[in-house]
């Protein structure tokens, strides 16, 4: 079952869901979580979403880097997670209460069962990380929650995504959204592979397919944008107040500046969309009307004179008799005298 709305957020192909990753980008201060917070809301993000993890519940001591360490110079997944861990319980709850006050919801990406439990009663669905798309007891234990679940889908085989879901179908889960990423950071132009998200909607067609995005931003965020363009309805990106700042999620992430473009250019092209199928729209009535073409009298026509193909041109305005029933009219006789430039009408003949 596709993912209809978040929270009372409706999600369709005109208006893609914004979930802004903040991470741990607030760098363990609580102040400047609350300042991305309220930044986040203000530019006209959905969500803002953290993460919330332990270092010693999420990585081996042995754990090597497998990132760009020229941006971020940490060796160790150990460390870098150590460095980051701080925020707990109390925290999480803070910056709930303060999403609450901001009309922004909030999220965090849980590492392991204690964090499942705590962020339950504070957030209306769950993300998982794409490096735990093999984690068995860690979906069994989100999906028991009964909640949706967004599922990034990065550095994975088709089997293991299906072996994913069923995972978490049986133990309860809520409707699940799958997010294409490509796990390199920054991803790569050439890498991103935006065709993947028409494949996933081809292969799990009654599911909300995404996009949780590690390209570095360009100016007005064209990944997003060709993401959304190409079928991802929830749309995912790492979120920083300052791009400068050295390691960890910064250098590949948005900043509210980026957010309000990207969120102005999001509404502009949702305008144009428009709905599915073709109709004549009422602004096109009058030009319509007027626009199109009649058959008009190419020369004085005497009454009772048989039409011939010579005595009738198509010309604007389409208020008299259309020009697909030209083969009609030729052989008609004219029922008055018709002066050139005439628009035929049908009382005439």
């Amino acid at each position: 079952m596709k993912i209809q709305e978040l929270a009372g957020i409706k999600i369709d192909r005109s208006r893609p869901f914004l979930i802004l990753e903040a991470g741990v980008n607030h760098e363990e201060s609580l102040d400047k979580a609350f300042e991305m917070v309220d930044a986040a809301a203000k530019a006209g993000a959905d969500v803002i979403k953290f993460q919330s993890y332990k270092a010693e519940t999420l990585a081996s001591r042995n754990s090597p880097a497998y990132w760009d360490q020229t941006k971020e110079t940490t060796s160790s997944q150990y460390e870098l997670f150590k460095k980051h861990d701080s925020f707990g319980d109390e925290e999480y709850r803070q910056l709930s209460q303060r999403c609450q006050q901001q009309g922004i919801l909030f999220c965090s990406t849980p590492f392991d069962d204690h964090f499942v439990d705590f962020l339950d009663e504070l957030m209306p669905f769950y993300k998982v990380a794409s490096a735990d798309i093999t984690n068995l007891p860690l979906l069994r234990k989100i999906a028991s929650k009964n909640k949706p679940v967004l599922l990034s889908v990065g550095a994975s085989y088709l089997p293991e995504i299906h072996q994913a879901i069923e995972w978490l179908q049986q133990t309860g889960a809520g409707p699940i959204a799958l997010l294409h990423c490509v796990l390199e950071y920054p991803t790569l132009i050439e890498h991103a592979n935006l065709e993947t998200i028409a494949y996933l909607q081809s292969e799990f067609p009654d599911m909300t397919i995404g996009f949780s995005d590690h390209v570095t931003p360009s100016p007005r965020c064209t990944s997003l944008l060709a993401a959304w363009l190409k079928g991802a309805d929830i749309l995912e990106k790492h979120y920083t107040l300052d791009k400068t700042l050295p390691g960890n999620d910064h250098y590949h992430a948005m900043d509210p500046d980026d957010v309000r473009e990207f969120v102005h250019d999001r509404d502009q092209i949702g305008a144009m969309l428009g709905t599915f199928g073709k109709t004549v729209l009422t602004c096109e009535e009058i030009p319509r009307k007027f626009a199109r073409r009649s058959l008009v009298a190419a020369q004085d026509i005497a009454c009772g004179s048989v039409i011939t193909e010579a005595m009738i041109i198509a010309k604007r305005p389409g208020t008299g008799i259309s020009p697909e029933k030209y083969d009609e009219v030729i052989g008609k006789v004219a029922k008055q005298s018709i002066k050139e430039d005439d628009v035929l009408t049908w009382d005439m003949i």
